[in-house]
């Protein structure tokens, strides 16, 4: 099956930036309190579950899969990038690292007891998330979580809007409007935030915390 143009664009964006990438977002996680917050939610929220270990999935350079192990998860990393994943390797070698899409995880049915995708979302065009969301829904194992960041917009912005990334094509999300596609994909959402930017930052950010249902309701995949 012929891959999607936004993969084979991003996996080759990200390959190039690999190491500048890293650099840029070396230590930003320490200027982070918010961040470090609702992740640290989500970290006591799947312990609590003993749903199962955590995929971080769009892992970069690893840095939130190594912050949510300090935090007591179990967890590992997947990334469409070969050179990101090998970066992960090096700097986090207790670590499990491979390469995959989130648009078709190999991971099985419900294995899952969290689902981390931190800006990594952003690169798929709007009429792929809902799949990526069923993707999530799939993996997930009733009960578990999902933690998303992204490029958003004020209250007043109704509609995705292209987003100029640095790396690859990206798109900013109306906070809102992403949770009623989580909501579409069987997920309940439990925290919306939208934060208002920081240093660098040009557009407000947004996080959804949402939870496949313990009754396993919602849409289910196909097992691999």
């Amino acid at each position: 099956m012929t891959e999607p143009d936004f993969l084979t664009v991003t996996r080759a964006s990200y390959d190039a930036m690999a190491v500048s990438y890293t650099e840029f977002v070396d230590g930003s996680l320490e200027r982070m309190p918010m961040d470090r917050a609702m992740l640290g939610v989500f970290a006591e929220l799947v312990r609590a579950s003993g749903a199962g270990p955590v995929a971080d999935v769009g892992c970069g350079p690893g840095r939130m899969a190594a912050y949510l192990h300090e935090l007591g998860v179990t967890v590992s990393g997947i990334d469409l990038s070969p050179r990101m994943v090998a970066i992960a390797r090096q700097a986090y070698p207790h670590l499990r690292f491979t390469e995959g899409s989130m648009t078709e995880l190999d991971l099985p049915d419900a294995c899952l007891g969290g689902v981390l995708a931190w800006y990594s979302t952003i690169h798929a065009p709007p009429e792929q998330l809902p799949g990526v969301a069923a993707e999530f829904h799939r993996v997930l194992a009733p009960g578990g979580h999902l933690l998303l960041a992204f490029m958003s917009g004020d209250r007043s912005m109704r509609t995705v809007e292209p987003y100029d990334h640095k790396v690859a094509p990206a798109y900013r999300w109306p906070l809102d409007l992403f949770a009623d596609l989580l909501a579409g994909a069987g997920f309940e959402v439990a925290a919306r935030l939208l934060r208002e930017p920081e240093g660098g930052e040009r557009h407000p950010q947004g996080y959804l915390l949402a939870r496949r249902p313990a009754g396993g309701g919602g849409r289910t995949g196909n097992s691999r």
